[in-house]
């Protein structure tokens, strides 16, 4: 059986890893602080949204204090649940 393949779509794949990727409002690494932060880590978590987009808890919480969208596909913002 011989298939002729007349057209396909790629699909990326894409992963976050937290060496090189930076949150999308601050634009400091997400591994480390956001601003007004006292410490990486637990003083300054990164969240998820239900749009997969990510930030520091501080840096959204911020944002949300005037929009109710994510900053980066204006979706409505909602806070991912997790996954327990």
């Amino acid at each position: 059986m011989q298939v002729t393949v007349k057209s396909w779509h790629a699909v990326a794949s894409w992963t976050w890893t937290s060496e090189d990727d930076v949150c999308g409002i601050c634009h400091m690494p997400l591994d480390g602080c956001a601003p007004g932060a006292p410490g990486p880590g637990d003083d300054s978590p990164v969240v998820w949204g239900r749009c997969s987009h990510y930030f520091h808890l501080m840096c959204i919480n911020t944002w949300l204090h005037n929009k109710n969208t994510c900053p980066i596909c204006r979706r409505k913002w909602e806070f991912a649940r997790c996954a327990a």
